[in-house]
């Protein structure tokens, strides 16, 4: 195996290690024989054949299990479920999903997509390992499972973290030791929490990605990061073009809001260029200049005023 290989292999380990401490033996922890569970009425025949008995694993009505109420994954991607639909309605649940008994029904823990894509492929049994756990540890193990995917959203991890947290009392060194993800993903994570919620939304959307979060993460004001939000997504400007934004900007500051803008004086020799600039353009310009450096903004309203504008600086 060469290092690269290795490298990957040990990084498939350490993601599965938290959900495995959290389900160390399914056929330890089943709470019922592995016989079909179908709801009072229903004619036994038409349950899929039982799993090992000795595997923890059972067939169980769709119909008897209920959303996992601890559920932290706020998106699904419907074209990816429509997807294993159809794989479930040709092959059939590969990996059992995780219940627990409630009442007389199930709860789900983990495999909400593969039980909605059962639904949706019109299965009426799928197969599941039934664990007798407590509602914290119901709400972990959730989270955890969560962790792994790898198409859960910044905000989703951010989230799942902050939960882990906040309800488990646990550091950041003892989450990643439970997600084997990395301290300082983490700690990075978290901080997506302290940025506005429009700026949120947008990362949650797709709008904007992790790296440009980190970006703005680095500004000093929730004025600036929701204009340079808001510049990133018009322009749809790169990581580095937000970068590239704000480096400029520690030059030249942008607007202000109009309701705390202070106009300062403007030099007389800046402001006879501006007006003889809108006289030769036939629109407004504006001269930003700080101590000999700045920038000339050209105002125009329609095309043709802009075709205008660059014929009239066009050089023959």
């Amino acid at each position: 195996m060469d290092t690269s290989s290795a490298a990957a292999h040990e990084k498939r380990r350490a993601l599965g290690r938290g959900l495995e401490a959290l389900l160390p033996g399914a056929g330890k922890d089943a709470l019922v024989p592995s016989a079909p569970v179908v709801p009072a009425g229903r004619i036994a025949s038409v349950a899929a054949p039982a799993r090992d008995r000795d595997s923890g694993v059972q067939e169980i009505a769709v119909e008897l299990i209920d959303r996992n109420p601890y559920q932290t994954r706020r998106q699904i991607d419907e074209a990816a479920l429509a997807e294993l639909a159809a794989s479930i309605a040709a092959h059939g649940v590969i990996q059992p999903i995780v219940v627990r008994a409630a009442a007389g029904r199930f709860q789900l823990i983990a495999g909400e997509r593969r039980w909605l894509a059962s639904q949706r492929a019109s299965k009426t049994m799928i197969p599941a390992v039934v664990k007798q756990v407590s509602n914290e540890q119901a709400l972990e193990m959730t989270i955890v499972e969560n962790l792994q995917r790898e198409d859960l959203n910044p905000m989703e991890h951010a989230r799942a973290f902050e939960r882990l947290s906040r309800e488990f009392s646990l550091t950041q060194e003892q989450i990643a030791q439970r997600t084997g993800k990395e301290r300082a993903t983490i700690a990075n994570y978290l901080r997506l929490l302290k940025l506005p919620a429009p700026v949120q939304q947008a990362i949650e959307a797709g709008d904007l990605s992790f790296g440009h979060a980190k970006v703005l993460l680095g500004l000093d004001s929730i004025d600036s990061i929701l204009k340079a939000a808001q510049q990133t997504m018009e322009q749809r400007l790169s990581v580095r073009g937000l970068e590239n934004l704000i480096t400029l900007w520690a030059t030249i500051p942008p607007d202000e809001p109009e309701a705390t803008k202070s106009k300062p004086a403007i030099d007389p020799n800046v402001r006879a260029a501006q007006e003889e600039l809108e006289r030769a353009l036939g629109c407004r310009v504006e001269v930003r200049d700080r101590k000999g450096k700045g920038k000339i903004v050209i105002h125009y309203s329609s095309l043709e005023d802009f075709d205008r504008v660059v014929e009239a600086l066009s050089l023959d």
